[in-house]
This record gives structure tokens, C-alpha cells and sequence, in this order.
């Protein structure tokens, strides 16, 4: 299909602006000439197979990756030419690898009161009140009001998913990265986790979002657009409702597929 077209360089509104960008490791293509922009007020959802390119456009996104060839800018510097250091304490990133590297007696409202300072592990006698306020509010929003002094090393899986979720917003972050939020999650863990999600995508204050998944069970409301890719190039993206059709997943998970609608949800199965 055609790809989108992109600006560049990318006007003010334009958080993601990759222009013809391919990844190339070993001579191998991880991503191949693909274009693809995110605007301020969009959420997007990265839907596609193992090995489809999700994790690469996640790390460019981070700025912890770099373009073999094209353009590439995030939050409107761009990647090659600005002090990546800085600009990724612009960014938010939820991710289930992070966890693994928090202190299991570390204090829950610790781990998140940490990111503000972009340590992990408390190193200090004592953080300003309006940061710890910070902490308490995001917790509370994620339903971890009750459980701030609980260990992390005791959590649930859901429990460390959305503490480490406020965790990324603790700093106002102007991108918002969602790495697969509810794998690994059991039925009532994933729809409490979801409809938490919902909220975030429905508040026109949150930053611009892109959460990756496997699975279309796994798109909450309130995101708006869809980027679907197999190995390496686009299958499709724009408008979600215009973009998940049985055609579309089909091509991208390469098999006949059945997509059904319900409210804002959706599900596939094999045809």
C-alpha cells in the first residue's frame, strides 16, 4: 500500500516523523523504507506478528536506535543531530523488561517518585513534597493508592504493569510509549488495566500515545489510529476503524482471519 506522507521537517504539532527509515542489522532489514508520523492529540496502536518490526519503531521512538537510512525525528529533533540524553527524558516508556531491573524491597511509591530524578533504586534521604504528591496522584489513578508502601517484589504482575505505567508519567512526559501493557495479564487484570488505559487515551491533557500488541483484544478505547505491520513494511495504517478490517490483519498475521467489532472493542479469530 501507498504509506502515508511525511513531513519534513515536521511541523510543531509532529511528535513522530519517520521518513523512508530502514534498520538494518547483518545485512538483514528489521524495518524497510517506512514512513509514518504521529501527531500531538493521535493515539496510536502498533499491531503485528513477532518479528513484524514493532520493538525497532519502539526504539527509534526511544531514541535508543538509529536509522540505517532515511529520516527520522522525534518530538521534533532530529535523530543523528541532537543530544539524545536530553531528549529522552521528553519521553515516557512502559515497558515489562524495565521491571526487571527495580530492587524487589523497593517501596512502590519509591519507584515512582524515582523517575523524576531518572534513577532507579532511592538514593535520597528525602524528595520534594510536590514530586511524592505527583506520586501519590498517578498511583491513586492507577489504582494503587492503597499499596504505595507495599514492596514491588510483592506486586501482582497487574500491579507492577500500572505502577510502572505511572511510573513513565511521573515527569509530564510530551510521548507516551506503551510496550505490550497487558501481556501476561489475566482476564480481569487485562480489562482493569484497559479501561485505565481508556481513560488516559479519552483525556485530551495526555501526551500523544503509541502502545504496541500482538492482539486486537488488546486495543482499548479512546486510541484512534493504527499502524499495521509484517515484516518490516506497512499492511496498513491510518484511522483504526478504517484500518482493522479481516483483509488487513489477514495480510499482517498471514492467515484468513475474522475481525468483529464491538462498541469501541475488537476480536479475531481464524476464519
Amino acid at each position: 500500500m501507498l504509506e502515508p506522507a511525511v513531513r519534513i521537517p515536521p511541523h510543531d504539532d509532529t511528535v513522530l516523523a519517520f521518513d523512508r527509515v530502514s534498520v538494518i542489522r547483518s545485512g538483514n532489514f528489521l524495518v524497510r523504507s517506512l514512513s509514518w508520523q504521529v501527531e500531538l492529540d493521535e493515539r496510536w496502536v502498533i499491531l503485528g506478528p513477532n518479528g513484524a518490526g514493532k520493538t525497532t519503531l519502539l526504539n527509534l521512538a526511544t531514541a535508543r536506535l538509529h536509522p540505517s537510512r532515511g529520516t527520522a525525528y522525534v518530538l521534533g529533533e532530529r535523530l543523528g543531530r541532537t543530544d539524545v540524553n536530553e531528549l529522552r527524558m521528553r519521553i515516557g516508556l512502559s515497558t515489562g523488561q524495565f521491571g526487571e531491573r527495580i530492587p524487589a524491597d523497593e517501596r512502590v511509591l519509591d519507584v515512582v517518585v524515582t523517575a523524576a530524578w531518572s534513577v532507579v533504586g532511592r538514593w535520597r534521604e528525602s524528595y520534594d513534597p510536590q514530586d511524592e504528591g505527583r506520586a501519590r496522584q498517578l498511583l491513586g489513578q492507577f489504582g494503587m493508592g492503597s499499596l504505595i508502601d507495599r514492596e514491588f517484589g510483592t506486586l501482582s504482575e497487574g500491579e507492577r504493569k500500572r505502577t510502572l505505567i505511572a511510573r513513565a508519567l511521573m515527569t509530564d512526559p510530551e510521548l507516551m510509549l506503551l510496550d505490550e501493557p497487558t501481556a501476561g495479564l489475566d482476564l480481569g487484570g487485562r480489562e482493569d488495566l484497559i479501561a485505565r488505559l481508556t481513560e488516559l487515551a479519552l483525556d485530551p491533557d495526555s501526551p500523544a500515545m503509541v502502545l504496541v500488541t500482538h492482539h486486537v483484544e488488546e486495543i482499548p478505547p479512546g486510541f484512534t489510529h493504527g499502524l499495521l505491520l509484517r515484516e518490516g513494511t506497512i499492511v496498513a495504517a491510518g484511522v483504526l476503524g478504517e484500518v482493522m478490517t479481516a483483509d488487513n490483519l489477514s495480510k499482517t498475521f498471514g492467515l484468513p482471519l475474522v475481525v468483529e467489532r464491538f462498541g469501541d472493542r475488537y476480536a479475531a479469530r481464524a476464519a
